[in-house]
């Protein structure tokens, strides 16, 4: 396949929809908004990322500070017309979706591409909630304040957000008593067995009581999106432990989809994408994150597919050649988080960076992230409207 094309040429009347504005959907409507008109539809009036989830749930203001950001304050979202609301459905042969909004209307938007970023739902920190700034303020420090006030926690699962979890609140409470209960020897089943092992290690260092070969009974899924409080019983044979608070992290994802043809989804509800990122048979409509089924670990979320997603729809309005999709073979980056020691990023084949912590507060942050990724971040309280690239195009009310 030949390049794509570049993006740096003035926005044309082409107009694309970002359905989703989580980490993924922002990115690409950032690149799609150079060459055309975007409008980017989000649950939320704000990123409210995916990220971090241990920093979440034990330093919120620190990670609000980074996590959490208005969209007005991107500049490179200036000229996206940011709509907040719920997508109901889609009618691709009239190339409209059609949302609620908070107030309860329901909007109807047309597009010439479409790119599908509603990533989804995964324990208490991502839910399909259509929600407003004082909803997030609610549960982000709500579940801070559940565990403050809980003296034993267990965090069930073996992921990165588990191993996150059990570390950045062993860190911020020494004095209580934090668990990790996972099914395998080794946390990070998805990771190189280098970091595993670098992981665990670590795990153990920082106090943390490290159970492996436990694999428990889980709750609902209404139970999973809540901090739990009680008993942990394993499958595996163990006696059932007692906490005052328990933090499900278990990787037992629900794609946003409801709103999407059946026949655009997989078995188990992620969207179908060929190498391009395109969906087979809906031509003009492309996947990115972790609801694009791309590979086994839905790496396009974590592998700048972002900017190859907006490069291949581009190219798809102009005519040309779309670039294929080249997934990582492991999971890799920040397993921990940011913590007074620095910034731990472990590479695909299990090498690990360390960023010392100056070097995230004054370079990587406001930087690389801020300026070199999101291309400039006005300071909180200067906030600018976003644009209204599509505001004079077809948008019925119905």
């Amino acid at each position: 396949m030949s390049a794509a094309v570049p993006l740096a040429h003035n926005r044309g009347t082409r107009s694309v929809v970002v359905a989703g504005m989580g980490d993924s959907g922002v990115l690409t409507a950032m690149h799609l908004a150079r060459r055309s008109s975007v409008v980017g539809v989000s649950m939320r009036p704000a990123l409210v990322s995916g990220q971090e989830v241990g920093l979440r749930i034990a330093y919120p203001e620190r990670w609000a500070r980074d996590y959490r950001v208005e969209f007005g304050r991107m500049r490179r979202l200036d000229p996206v017309d940011i709509r907040h609301g719920e997508i109901i459905d889609l009618d691709h042969d009239r190339r409209t979706l059609r949302l609620r909004t908070p107030s309860g209307t329901v909007e109807a938007i047309t597009y010439d591409a479409l790119v599908i970023a509603t990533g989804v739902a995964n324990g208490f920190w991502r839910q399909p909630v259509l929600e407003d700034g004082d909803d997030v303020d609610i549960g982000l420090h709500g579940v801070h304040e559940r565990l403050a006030h809980s003296q034993t926690i267990a965090i069930v699962g073996g992921g990165a957000a588990a191993c996150s979890s059990a570390a950045q609140l062993r860190r911020r409470w020494p004095q209580k008593e934090v668990a990790l209960y996972h099914p395998g020897e080794l946390p990070l089943p998805r990771h190189h067995d280098r970091t595993r092992h670098k992981v665990a290690r670590r795990l153990e260092s920082l106090g943390v009581d490290r159970h492996g070969g436990h694999r428990a009974v889980l709750p609902t899924d209404a139970d999973l999106g809540e901090i739990g409080t009680g008993s942990i019983t394993c499958l595996t044979g163990q006696a059932a432990v007692d906490a005052d608070a328990i933090v499900w992290a278990v990787g037992r994802v629900s794609p946003n989809t409801a709103w999407l043809p059946s026949d655009m989804l997989t078995d188990r509800g992620f969207v179908r994408v060929d190498a391009d990122l395109g969906v087979p048979g809906y031509r003009g409509v492309f996947a990115v994150g972790d609801v694009a089924d791309t590979d086994p670990l839905r790496g396009s979320a974590r592998n700048r597919a972002d900017r190859l997603v907006a490069r291949n729809v581009l190219a798809h309005l102009d005519g040309c050649e779309t670039r294929r999709y080249h997934p990582a073979e492991h999971r890799w980056g920040s397993v921990f988080g940011p913590s007074d020691n620095g910034l731990d990023v472990f590479s695909p084949n299990g090498i690990r960076f360390r960023f010392p912590r100056w070097t995230v507060d004054t370079l990587l942050q406001p930087l690389i992230v801020r300026r070199g990724i999101y291309g400039g971040v006005r300071r909180s309280g200067s906030v600018r409207r976003s644009g209204s690239a599509l505001r004079n195009n077809d948008v019925r009310r119905s």
